[in-house]
């Protein structure tokens, strides 16, 4: 593992802190999560760390929300309110980014989230993470695009608006300044 994915123990320590107090605030969304356990997963991978720290950095305020029994992985989604504020003006995909000819975003929603060592949330895991609250009353969140789709240069976006979840499409290469990505991971 090289040392760029790797945090110092201070930022690991204060990572850990900072899951720890929002684990507590919000134990609806981890009811049968023991704590003492997750977190020894967690000192026990720093790449993971490294890229639930990535999440935090630009504001997803990463949380757990599952854990899956077959493979003994914890799940974490961003949990921010809005779409993680520093992950916005984003177009999907590298292929969306390298059809503009101007006015290009700074980067894709895909390639960052490769970049963070995450995934993005697909339309069901989605769907999920808004049973455990409302989320993007105001923003919007790329979601992970089925290949059909994309193909055709559409990509999916979804909101929570009128105490409804709408899932909708758009052209892959679309920006706007409230639409992110929110991401998951397993640990």
């Amino acid at each position: 593992m090289s040392n760029k994915k790797k945090l110092s123990v201070k930022q690991s320590e204060d990572l850990i802190k900072e899951l720890k107090v929002r684990f507590e605030k919000n134990l609806i969304r981890h009811k049968d999560i023991e704590w003492t356990k997750l977190q020894k997963k967690l000192e026990s991978n720093p790449e993971k760390l490294w890229s639930l720290n990535e999440m935090e950095r630009t504001g997803g305020e990463p949380d757990v929300v599952g854990f899956d029994k077959k493979t003994g992985e914890y799940i974490f989604f961003d949990c921010s309110i809005e779409t993680p504020k520093d992950r916005r003006s984003l177009c999907y995909d590298r292929k969306a980014l390298d059809t503009r000819k101007e006015n290009k975003p700074k980067n894709s929603a895909i390639d960052m989230a490769i970049e963070m060592g995450i995934d993005l949330l697909t339309e069901e895991q989605y769907k999920e993470l808004q049973s455990l609250g409302n989320f993007d009353t105001k923003t919007s969140s790329w979601l992970l695009t089925p290949a059909n789709i994309r193909d055709l240069g559409g990509a999916l976006f979804a909101d929570f608006r009128y105490n409804t979840v709408f899932i909708y499409h758009n052209g892959a290469e679309s920006y706007y300044a409230v639409r992110g990505f929110r991401g998951f991971l397993r640990v």
